[in-house]
């Protein structure tokens, strides 16, 4: 951990708790700061506010009172979720006074090493990848999984070593509280539209999303996705070297594949049929993740050994469990329609899908072409009619649910030797789960409980 002396006796405050606001919070704490934490959670129903206040951090709860905005605060540490809109955020910001996300503090406090990962679909599994991959070297310091991915930042920023690497998995919101934040190593895993209610319009979701790159000198690499021409472009603004990767192009400046094979420039990696997990998507987040592996001098055989054993991130296409020869795949994480395309993908089988959750507002009708062949659907959440008709026009016979665990136990009971159950929502899922961790894991509970 760098020394850094920039927030002594600076006030700081803290918007948003969970757990990047709480480390927020005790780092700042830790670097001599006066910090005010505010969530609008009750105190009483906050129990990371009450740990925060038995630290001796000035905590207010309830709410978010304009009247916060009256001290003379020299930053504000922001919890990524909540909107620039959001009014001690502007009021912030109308004064003058910097508003960042914990990925930046961490960084500023980061003696190792940085690689970012950011793009619409495939961040952690990437960073997951890239992880393994690094430890695989013998003669460096330790990779430490960050960010997005559930572990935050700043917490790894204090333990890791100059010699250490964090792979920080960078979301859009957060990119878009950095100012200094400086990875060697950007990865743009692909770009498509989402989270718009929150940025506004496509254009400022692209514009967070290339932040990643914003600090970024000759001496770093931009690893990025060769397979749009958007995204080719994009690359141009970055000063970075660009090393691409594709599954469509010969790049041979970086990670292709070519007739089923993966080479990282002119050399063989392996068979993409060889990688554990199933799905083209999954050959992308490969790739990326050689480019990565191969700039950092991992051997090939160890990237190899880590492609070949790795059987997916938690919620993420993760393989559960093979049950009277139902296969069960567990994608919690794909809260957008593109993520459960790119599941769907993945399999040859005849596929049962569970799917519905939080209600946006919008029409299924992209998902058509992808769920036109399934075996059924079962279909439950605030969403339920709007995906039906999707299935309706794909011709699926598709039967209801009230909950996870219900849509398990009735696919399983439809599903046949040979087939596929896959949770892969396509929907956020606040309509019923605290979040898609909560929702995956009652599958998982589920299919355990079919077993037993």
């Amino acid at each position: 951990m760098k020394s850094v002396e920039q927030y002594r006796n600076q006030k700081v405050l803290v918007l948003g708790l969970a757990k990047s606001g709480v480390n927020a919070a005790r780092l700042l704490h830790k670097l001599g700061a006066f910090v005010t934490v505010n969530d609008k959670k009750k105190f009483d129903e906050n129990p990371d506010a009450q740990e925060l206040l038995s630290d001796g951090i000035k905590v207010i709860t309830g709410g978010h009172p304009l009247s916060l905005l009256d001290e003379d605060f020299k930053v504000v540490v922001k919890n990524p979720g909540i909107p620039y809109s959001n009014p001690i955020v502007s009021g912030a910001q109308e004064k003058g006074i910097p508003v960042i996300t914990e990925v930046e503090l961490a960084s500023q406090i980061l003696a190792g090493e940085l690689i970012g990962v950011t793009g619409t679909n495939g961040k952690t599994t990437t960073t997951t990848m890239i992880t393994m991959m690094l430890n695989q070297r013998t003669n460096a310091g330790k990779a430490y999984v960050a960010g997005n991915i559930g572990v935050p930042a700043s917490a790894i920023a204090q333990k890791a070593t100059a010699a250490d690497t964090m792979v920080t998995e960078l979301s859009s919101f957060m990119l878009c509280g950095i100012q200094t934040l400086h990875p060697h190593i950007a990865v743009i895993t692909n770009i498509y539209s989402t989270h718009l209610d929150y940025h506004g319009s496509r254009e400022n979701y692209v514009k967070a999303k290339m932040r990643i790159t914003m600090n970024q000198t000759a001496n770093d690499y931009l690893v990025i996705n060769w397979d749009s021409e958007e995204w080719r472009q994009l690359s141009k603004q970055s000063q970075a070297t660009v090393v691409p990767f594709s599954r469509q192009a010969n790049t041979k400046d970086g990670a292709y594949e070519e007739a089923g094979k993966l080479y990282f420039k002119d050399e063989y990696i392996m068979d993409a049929a060889d990688i554990r997990i199933p799905g083209d998507h999954n050959v992308e987040n490969a790739l990326a993740a050689i480019a990565v592996a191969k700039l950092q001098a991992v051997p090939t055989a160890g990237i190899v050994q880590v492609l070949k054993t790795f059987t997916g991130v938690r919620h993420r296409t993760q393989y559960v469990e093979t049950y009277q020869d139902r296969q069960f795949y567990n994608d919690s994480k794909a809260t957008n329609l593109v993520s459960t395309e790119m599941a769907l993908k993945g399999f040859d089988q005849p596929v049962i899908l569970l799917a519905g959750g939080l209600d946006r507002g919008n029409e299924f009708d992209e998902l058509i072409p992808d769920i036109t062949g399934l075996k059924k659907m079962v279909i439950l959440g605030e969403s339920a009619p709007r995906v039906k008709r999707a299935a309706d026009k794909a011709g699926v016979t598709h039967l209801d649910a009230k909950d996870v665990a219900d849509a398990t136990r009735i696919a399983f009971e439809q599903a046949s030797a040979g087939d596929v159950v896959l949770l892969s929502p396509a929907n956020a899922s606040w309509d019923m789960y605290k979040n898609f961790e909560v929702r995956g894991d009652e599958f998982i509970t589920t299919v355990e409980r079919l077993k037993g």
